[in-house]
């Protein structure tokens, strides 16, 4: 944030761990497609490996991850990495799998998550399609642990840390997923000089690419120190990508939840934000961040945000902001439930399309829709933000169709839970 209310502007490069992951959602499985084919399997050992070795088997298994940049992989292929293992980066996964035949790339054995770290830009690099990739750490890369170049490609149980970005969706990047994974600490920023308005980096996950699925993943510790701002840094940061869905997701110690931007001719429209669950004990802080057409980085058009719970309760902090020009076109919010110690929300212009909610903030000057109230939300506690039988979101939720959520395989409650058909509540949980 540049300031205690006015987030500062993003450009394109621009702590506390929760003590539990995410609960499992019941989403449906990838498709199973006929004729998929059987591939080999190729083992990577860092420490008993031998690089002139075949590979295929535990006891041929490649030293170091250059000859899993120079093989030719096919669809099936599988790359098993050894747990416990230490890499030198890149990764790079530049073939093409197919969506019956996908190419894995997955840990085995016992111990701790097999580590790439280096000194090239990104750790992992995945130029290709069709990847399904777990159980690496990708630690201490100069831009990204992962960087998602290809489409269709599906990020699960992996985890990213001290980088400038866990994961970056490049522009051309499409149709990935990135779930079930832990982000820690990617509070590096790539921009960090005196003067000017420049400053960027500290993102759990960038997404510049349209239509990828960021779901069930638990976000961390994404701030850093900035000249220009004090402090900057988001969960997941937006910029010029469309009709992505950021949902179910946990996200503790971050100086923002999720900011958009665009840059001019370029657009970020259709975001989806719901059943997300938001805490912080930082000093400054906000849950979204979008902007009209008046500001350098907008029009950000067609956001919308359902069924988050917020909590941040220290004094500079906002629920969010809609500034620069807003206007119904530029934010729709229904069924949230938002507590912080400071503004509720900003906005200007015609001012965004709002109901349903719960607010609870030392100040609140935005514009209340129908069924929304300014009350003490009564979270089981302050990391808790379940409702407690008492709390006034219980039954307060409007219905909404599917597209609000980003599909009829994501409209269940943050625990799972299919939405009932009759008495919902804001926020969350169900």
């Amino acid at each position: 944030m540049c300031d205690e209310l006015v987030v500062c502007s993003m450009r394109l490069p621009s702590a506390a761990v929760l003590a539990s992951l995410l609960p499992a959602l019941a989403l449906p499985a990838l498709p199973a497609e006929a004729a998929a084919r059987t591939g080999t399997t190729y083992y990577v050992d860092s420490k008993e490996g031998d690089d002139a070795a075949d590979g295929t088997a535990p006891d041929r298994a490649w030293r170091t991850l250059e000859p899993v940049n120079a093989a030719e992989l096919r669809p099936g292929d599988t790359v098993a990495v050894k747990r416990g293992g230490s890499f030198r980066g890149p990764l790079t996964l530049s073939a093409r799998g197919t969506a019956a035949s996908p190419i894995t790339v997955k840990a085995y054995g016992k111990g701790a998550l097999p580590r790439i770290s280096g000194r090239t830009a990104s750790c992992v690099v995945v130029e290709g399609d069709h990847w399904h990739i777990s159980g690496l750490r990708a630690s201490g890369c100069p831009w990204a642990g992962f960087e998602i170049k290809g489409r269709h490609n599906v990020l699960s149980g992996v985890e990213a840390d001290r980088n400038v970005a866990g994961v970056s969706v490049t522009p051309a990047a499409s149709r990935n997923t990135i779930r079930d994974s832990r982000f820690t600490d990617n509070n590096r920023m790539s921009v960090n000089d005196k003067g000017g308005d420049n400053d960027s980096g500290a993102f759990g996950i960038l997404l510049n690419g349209d239509d990828n699925l960021v779901t069930r993943n638990t976000i961390t510790g994404s701030h850093a120190k900035s000249y220009d701002y004090g402090v900057d840094g988001a969960a997941i940061e937006i910029f010029g990508g469309n009709r992505n869905r950021i949902t179910h997701n946990r996200a503790h110690d971050n100086n923002t939840f999720s900011e958009l931007g665009a840059e001019k001719g370029d657009t970020a429209t259709g975001n989806i934000f719901a059943f997300n669950v938001v805490t912080s004990t930082l000093k400054s802080g906000s849950f979204l961040v979008t902007r009209g057409p008046r500001h350098v980085v907008g029009p950000v058009k067609g956001t919308r945000a359902a069924h988050n719970s917020v909590y941040m309760p220290a004094r500079h902090t906002i629920g969010w902001s809609c500034h620069d020009g807003c206007s119904p076109s530029i934010l729709r919010l229904r069924n949230n439930v938002i507590a912080v110690g400071g503004e509720a929300g900003y906005e200007d212009g015609k001012g965004a399309d709002e109901a349903a909610s719960v607010y609870q903030a030392r100040s609140v000057k935005i514009k209340l829709g129908p069924g929304s109230v300014v009350a003490d939300p009564r979270f089981v506690s302050r990391r808790d933000l379940r409702l407690a039988p008492s709390s006034p979101a219980r039954g307060r939720a409007v219905r909404l169709d599917d597209s609000w959520f980003g599909g009829r395989e994501l409209a269940r409650d943050f625990t799972g839970k299919p939405l009932p058909s009759s008495t919902r509540h804001a926020g969350a949980y169900q």
